[in-house]
């Protein structure tokens, strides 16, 4: 049950590495110190972005199948747009 108090950014990360997820591009702006990370599994897209590397306050932006932007908010957030996405895939 320790899980529980976790930060998000941990959450996420623990199951994108468990799942394969690849980060397919990380930009960093140098002006405002924002990271801006994007992974991608299949056709699933999603962007993590922190600012002054502290990716305890990770903000992480998904697409559901139609390409609404999702703010992502827990964990079941990010886990049910992508299996809604995959379950789209024939």
């Amino acid at each position: 049950m320790s899980n529980i108090s976790l930060p998000l950014h941990t959450k996420v990360h623990n199951w994108i590495d468990a799942f394969g997820f690849r980060l397919n591009g990380s930009q960093t702006n140098n002006k405002s110190k924002v990271t801006v990370n994007h992974y991608f599994f299949e056709t699933f897209n999603f962007v993590e972005k922190f600012k002054d590397n502290d990716s305890k306050k990770s903000k992480f932006l998904c697409f559901d199948a139609y390409g609404e932007k999702i703010k992502v908010k827990s964990l079941l957030d990010l886990q049910s747009a992508f299996f809604e996405n995959i379950s789209q895939l024939k």
